[in-house]
């Protein structure tokens, strides 16, 4: 897991990487090049991994059940560069979050591809239920596969999206799954997607994306500021939020740019671990509060030793306590806080 550098999330999450898209502008192809190390090495050491059939009859997929080490004993991040690659041993890795974030799950991959198993899927499925407080951004270019695959509907942590970068692609938004939260990533924006054309698009999904082409290629597509003021203002009268990335800063200007959120992606819960360590009961009124704003009851049985921990108060039932029990209300600042606000 990733602290993302794509402003739209908190994290990517990567168990599956590789893609068979050949798109020309793709940043993920570039990257595995830079971290794959000597390939044709690491496909001698077959004991590492294992192969499996492409579900739609191509070449075999690769399989890492754990990280596969150079003959420096360093990790290979990408040991078989853009080859689509299973990397099971990173399972686990939402569970490792202490917040709820929003992941982008696959940003090194397109993993709705025809050539993924559906078994891949299935695991990563089954890891985005168990920790259920993250909210997981999927991205496809096969948005056909959402509605074959059967994807969970109806779950308000689940995003769908798919990939417009010009007006010929602009029908994918059809088959983001009904009854699911569903966006669209216009980027690279490479040419007027004519959006006047699309309002059923606008009013089906949740969340609009739109970003420039980056890179150092000479036949670089630069927007036109008009392509993208239109996508905004339809957007605007029919109500989707819409999120600008900072390639379209040179397009647009600053003061130009948009940077909304739909309000489900506006907030962060705290995993059941997390959430343990932060909170307790209020041994008075039953309330679970945070420990931070809670009175830590203290005791031990003989002088000399150290006290020990047995419970949390809030200081309206610790001074409740306090006066039953005829004992004066100590002098701490929670407490001094909370008489001023009474008064």
């Amino acid at each position: 897991m990733n602290r993302s550098k794509i402003e739209w999330c908190d994290h990517t999450w990567n168990p599956i990487t590789g893609c068979r898209h050949k798109c020309q502008y793709c940043y993920a192809r570039q990257m595995t090049a830079r971290f794959a190390g000597d390939v044709r090495l690491n496909k001698m050491a077959k004991k590492d991994y294992s192969l499996v059939p492409a579900a739609d009859g191509g070449e075999d997929l690769y399989v890492l059940d754990a990280q596969m080490m150079n003959e420096t004993d360093n990790p290979l991040i990408y040991p078989f560069e853009f080859e689509p690659t299973l990397h099971r041993y990173r399972m686990d890795i939402p569970e490792k979050l202490k917040m709820g974030n929003n992941i982008f799950v696959g940003a090194m991959a397109d993993i709705f591809g025809k050539w993924v198993p559906d078994s891949w899927l299935d695991e990563i499925f089954e890891v985005c239920g168990r920790n259920a407080i993250h909210n997981y951004l999927f991205l496809t270019k096969n948005a056909e596969r959402y509605v074959e695959y059967g994807v969970p509907s109806g779950l308000e942590n689940m995003w769908y999206g798919t990939s417009i970068t010009k007006e010929s692609e602009a029908g994918r938004f059809n088959y983001l799954p009904a009854g699911c939260r569903t966006f669209v990533s216009i980027e690279p924006l490479l040419e007027d997607i004519e959006p006047e054309k699309h309002n059923v698009m606008f009013r089906q999904v949740d969340w609009i994306i739109i970003g420039a082409e980056t890179g150092r290629s000479k036949d670089k597509v630069i927007p036109k500021s008009d392509w993208v003021k239109e996508i905004v203002r339809i957007a605007d009268n029919i109500g989707i939020p819409v999120f600008m990335k900072e390639s379209l800063v040179p397009v647009v200007g600053e003061k130009n740019m948009r940077r909304d959120f739909p309000k489900q992606l506006q907030h962060s819960e705290i995993s059941p671990k997390m959430k343990k360590k932060l909170f307790d009961i209020c041994a008075g009124c039953k309330e679970e509060m945070r420990k931070s704003s809670m009175i830590t009851l203290l005791a031990r049985s003989k002088r000399g030793e150290q006290p020990k921990q047995f419970g949390f108060m809030c200081n309206k039932c610790f001074k409740e306590f306090c006066k039953k029990s005829s004992v004066n209300i100590p002098d701490l600042t929670g407490l001094a806080e909370d008489a001023v606000k009474n008064e």
